[in-house]
């Protein structure tokens, strides 16, 4: 595995640049030739997503609520708990801030992105309607761009994969349970490989049955564990209120702290807090698209201001408030990273039961994560092969959250870092080339809305 991780950590660095400047240069011209849409029009996006807007004759599986609370399950997870984590570790207090910035792009990426999902559906073998990167990339740019779509499925075979959440999960047991301290004191490495394996059988009875079970799980779940993370950190926050404003204050005084530590120096700090965003968010990387492709919508716009709600919901709420608890209890200064940081400012700011609680929340957001990307892969490897074919990437995807319960916290961490930003280049390629086909679709709408025709 060593030498897996050495390869990695060799490659990453020249993907960084390129998914850099079509991150955060293409959002910034997305945000402008957008005119600011996304944030202009947020209270509309939320009535949209309550189902004021709702067209029940329309084509598509689930509601446009389901696939935001679908794809918002993927997202709002351990990424947002071990994620910011990892990057306060990596790159100090100041990463936070740029961690913000993406986010807000991030917004105006998945209007676009999401709005060419079902502007651009196509049907698989099997003549079900899908929507992805892999269907506007084909269907909008034309049969000759298809290579794009290949490069990007075949690196999300690996993307998509649920190896930092099994990974991140099974450190939060060992670290939470200590299992090898108690009567049951088997070797460490042998209770890692058995939580793998509860871990991947229970994954397995969700992933087997297919979109519509999956949506319903992560509609049910994703609200409710959203609501218990937060009110867990506003009670932290309340109970050290002192500490909030200084640690706000740190983040945006590092963030442009041009003598940082970190490799790279200064761009190497935003480059950290744009990759952990990418992470946290997945604005694009082209994975929402492939689930609000799914909404029953006829109208590309709507469902497009329903996913940008997901980068404000998963970033700068959820990542905002996981990053002011690690600063104020301090447990950032110390050397641990990912979620053990994580635990350990809970468990030092709630009583010393904190890391009880986050147990539990960390339980029910790995299981929603794990159920939502295994559909990511399926759909990947159904454009590469057919539909049939596609469903066995879930036992590849199952087996592999084994293997990731023993793998190390940097293995898991490049393999997706590199995979994210392979991604990233042909999505948002296909996004940029294709954003005024959604900026007459937009004017379309608005004329609508105003007309009260909406």
């Amino acid at each position: 595995m060593q030498h897996i991780n050495d390869f990695l950590s060799s490659v990453l660095p020249y993907t960084e640049w390129p998914m850099f400047l079509l991150l955060i240069g293409g959002g910034l011209f997305l945000v402008f030739y957008s005119k600011f849409i996304p944030f202009r029009f947020f209270g509309h996006a939320i009535a949209i997503t309550a189902g004021k807007y709702d067209d029940k004759t329309a084509k598509g599986d689930v509601s446009s609520f389901q696939a935001l609370s679908a794809a918002v399950a993927a997202t709002v997870g351990l990424g947002n708990i071990s994620g910011v984590a990892i990057a306060i570790h990596d790159g100090g207090p100041g990463v936070v801030f740029w961690i913000w910035i993406t986010a807000l792009l991030g917004m105006g990426i998945k209007f676009y992105s999401c709005s060419l999902s079902i502007m651009y559906r196509g049907t698989d073998s099997e003549g079900k309607l899908q929507g992805g990167p892999m269907y506007y990339i084909v269907k909008g740019l034309g049969e000759k761009w298809k290579p794009l779509a290949i490069f990007f499925c075949i690196c999300g075979l690996f993307g998509f994969l649920g190896v930092f959440t099994a990974n991140q999960f099974t450190e939060t047991f060992m670290s939470v349970i200590k299992p090898s301290e108690t009567i049951y004191a088997l070797e460490t490495e042998t209770w890692k490989w058995t939580i793998g394996i509860v871990l991947a059988l229970i994954t397995s009875f969700v992933v087997f049955g297919g979109l519509t079970k999956i949506a319903k799980v992560a509609s049910a779940v994703v609200p409710f564990m959203v609501f218990v993370y937060l009110a867990a950190v506003i009670v932290v926050m309340f109970l050290n209120a002192s500490k909030v404003v200084p640690s706000l204050k740190l983040i945006f005084t590092e963030a442009w702290n041009f003598k940082t530590v970190v490799t790279g120096g200064f761009w190497g700090l935003i480059i950290i807090g744009v990759r952990r965003a990418m992470f946290s968010n997945e604005a694009g990387l082209g994975s929402a698209p492939m689930y609000h492709g799914q909404s029953k919508t006829d109208n590309p716009i709507k469902e497009g201001l329903v996913a940008m709600l997901g980068p404000f919901i998963d970033t700068i709420l959820v990542c905002t408030f996981t990053a002011i608890v690690i600063i104020l209890s301090g447990a950032y200064t110390e050397d641990m990273s990912g979620i053990v940081m994580t635990l350990e400012a809970f468990k030092r700011t709630l009583f010393g039961y904190g890391d009880d609680l986050l147990m539990l929340i960390v339980t029910a957001f790995a299981l929603s994560t794990l159920f939502t990307y295994s559909y990511y892969g399926v759909k990947s490897l159904s454009f590469l092969t057919n539909a049939k074919i596609g469903k066995l990437y879930n036992i590849y995807f199952v087996i592999m959250i084994i293997f990731a319960a023993v793998a190390s916290l940097d293995l898991v961490k490049n393999l997706i870092d590199l995979s994210y930003a392979l991604m990233v280049i042909p999505n948002m390629i296909a996004v940029l080339l294709l954003a005024p086909k959604v900026n007459i679709a937009t004017k379309e709408y608005l004329n609508k809305l105003k007309n009260g025709r909406a």
